[in-house]
């Protein structure tokens, strides 16, 4: 009876292994379920850059307003009887001295001659 007992048990064992070791093993389909599922974010973010870029593109082959914002961003076009302002926005900036200040202190600084 020992001896059935430790060949049911024997092939039990047998029987189990390909489930939890083997190729298709839990472990595995766990596994490639974890890599599909960082597959379909990678691909959705890459999906949506997609429709980003291809709206872009369509924008620039039907419409002029596009290209011309383009030329104005990244090239610094203007049109043609255009003025063209830039305004710096800059915090450290000191005021500048009037010229009489200038003058006296740069009188002031000289070395009196005897």
């Amino acid at each position: 009876m020992k001896a059935l007992t430790l060949i049911f048990v024997i092939l039990l064992a047998l029987i189990q292994y390909p489930l939890w070791l083997g190729k298709g093993s839990w472990l595995r389909v766990w596994d490639l379920n974890r890599q599909i599922a960082e597959q379909q974010e990678r691909n959705s973010g890459l999906k949506a850059r997609n429709e980003t870029l291809d709206a872009e593109v369509l924008d620039l082959k039907s419409g002029r307003a596009a290209i011309e914002e383009r030329a104005r961003s990244e090239l610094g076009m203007v049109k043609q009887d255009e003025v063209f302002y830039q305004v710096l926005e800059n915090t450290s900036v000191q005021p500048t001295p009037a010229p009489a200040e200038v003058a006296s202190k740069a009188q002031a600084k000289l070395p009196i001659a005897k």
